[in-house]
């Protein structure tokens, strides 16, 4: 068994590939022994589960995985990563690494093909640059996942977590509040990093709605109207949406009426239940 969190054995590995980290890639390789092992028993790695890993570096996290889960299917841009792959996954045979780009595989049909009887979760430590973007794919799509658990920049983690209604809160942490329910789990210094990024690091979870908890007639005009809201979130609300959706202001004053929402409100003070309530007075007034 490769010891993939001792320094030296990462580097003397990586030379003999001829691997070069990539900036580009956001490619930052995790070498705290401790960090690995606890997303994995966090993140529902587990009998009964598949877990999908976006990104695997040298197999760090992808081998605590595949010590847990009945199957672990990872998804890797960076095919100078595969030689490496093949010599530090060797001794698993319940893993399965795809040569592609997260933002565009066709994950609702990987899931299905591999993960066919199994729990699905998600696990992996993220490139800071496509950190919202893929957690907002995982959610829009309403894949059949229970939980994502991801490494995440400790910005990000805030404002991914921040609780709807209070100033830290926008429209990222309204959508994720939208889909499920989000949790920081622990933090991670930029020295359990190689090599180290400028910044700490934060892991995260977020359990799916496996209901709908939200009644909203129509999403697009939820997520516009949030979005709408946030690009000007210390704006009253009234002028902001009236401007942003083409309404004319005495209409959105009657919407926001409706509502029960005061006109000179700003978006970030409304509770989720707020802003569902007003979302369908929106949609109804079409």
């Amino acid at each position: 068994m490769h010891n993939l969190t001792d320094i030296g054995y990462v580097k003397e590995l990586l030379g003999r590939h001829g691997f070069q980290f990539s900036k580009a890639l956001g490619q930052n390789f995790l070498i705290n022994p401790s960090v690995c092992p606890r997303i994995a028993e966090m993140g529902n790695a587990a009998e009964g589960f598949g877990v999908l890993e976006i990104g695997t570096g040298v197999g760090t996290l992808t081998a605590e995985l595949a010590k847990r889960a009945d199957k672990v299917v990872a998804v890797e841009l960076d095919d100078r990563l595969f030689p490496i792959l093949d010599e530090t996954l060797a001794d698993f045979d319940n893993v399965k690494v795809i040569h592609g780009d997260a933002m565009k595989y066709d994950l609702a049909a990987l899931i299905a093909e591999e993960f066919a009887g199994l729990r699905v979760a998600v696990c992996a430590n993220l490139p800071y640059y496509i950190t919202s973007p893929l957690i907002m794919r995982l959610l829009e799509e309403k894949l059949p996942i229970e939980t994502i658990t991801v490494m995440v920049q400790k910005e990000a983690a805030q404002r991914l977590c921040a609780p709807i209604g209070s100033r830290e809160s926008g429209a990222v942490s309204v959508a994720v509040a939208f889909y499920g329910e989000a949790r920081q789990l622990f933090g991670v210094s930029r020295g359990s990093f190689m090599p180290a990024p400028n910044v700490d690091s934060a892991v995260i979870q977020i359990a799916l709605h496996q209901e709908k908890p939200w009644e909203v007639a129509d999403e697009a005009t939820f997520f516009r109207m949030v979005k709408a809201g946030f690009s000007q979130r210390r704006k009253q609300l009234a002028g902001v949406l009236a401007g942003a959706m083409g309404i004319p202001k005495a209409e959105m004053a009657a919407v926001l009426d409706a509502a029960g929402i005061a006109p000179s409100v700003r978006i970030e003070a409304l509770t989720m239940a707020e802003l569902v309530r007003l979302a369908n007075a929106l949609a109804a007034r079409k």
